[in-house]
């Protein structure tokens, strides 16, 4: 197995250890710092992980970093605070591996009480719906686990950067005839407060910018 697993990061120093201590063989982090101060860089470098800076703020901007980083040819994005299990990362890839899919998602299934605030759920729940709508692909979740082949990826052009860029990820991909698939996993609560759905108000930007995408 042969995967670049792209980390988003701003401020998961406290979540980092865990996130990259149960990383599967065979898949190198790449840890994409967005402007941490609390030290993050120096905490994933020190747990192994590829460390990219990426000075442009945004959600988008730093998956694409992470994205034209790396090198492997199946690629998976993946939170950095702990939400989300890496070693479900093989679960998630294998449709892309054995090429039965082109792009697959996880579908997030709380294990835990306090793991999807209500109003971030309702946001995901109007965005899925948005997505099924506009694609046809039986679609319940962003996903913010995915996976994906690399140069694929890179072919479809990807513009958004800010909170945009999962939405249009999938949007793109189903314009371009991609079998998209979907798959469980579990979703745990995360370390530290979100930045994007911590809040009501973030999940409103997040949606927001996630709408202006479609």
């Amino acid at each position: 197995m042969q995967i670049d697993v792209v980390l988003p990061c701003l401020d998961e120093a406290e979540a980092l250890p865990w996130v990259l201590g149960r990383m599967p063989d065979g898949c190198r982090a790449i840890v994409v710092d967005n402007g941490s101060t609390d030290g993050s860089a120096e905490v994933a470098a020190r747990h192994g992980a590829l460390v990219v800076t990426e000075s442009v703020p945004g959600f988008g901007a730093a998956c694409h970093a992470g994205l034209t980083a790396a090198t492997a040819p199946v690629v998976c994005f993946m939170d950095a605070d702990a939400s989300l299990d890496p070693r479900q990362l093989p679960y998630v890839a294998e449709s892309v591996l054995d090429g039965t899919a082109d792009l697959v998602l996880g579908r997030r299934r709380p294990v835990a009480r306090g793991a999807w605030p209500a109003h971030a759920r309702l946001g995901n729940r109007l965005l899925a719906w948005r997505l099924r709508h506009r694609t046809g692909a039986a679609l319940h979740d962003l996903g913010p686990m995915r996976a994906a082949r690399r140069t694929a990826l890179l072919g479809l052009g990807l513009r958004d950067r800010r909170f945009g860029y999962p939405l249009e990820m999938v949007l793109r991909a189903s314009e371009a005839g991609w079998r998209i698939g979907e798959v469980e996993v579990d979703y745990l609560p995360r370390v530290g407060r979100s930045k994007v759905t911590g809040t009501v108000l973030g999940t409103v930007r997040t949606v927001r910018d996630m709408w202006r995408a479609a």
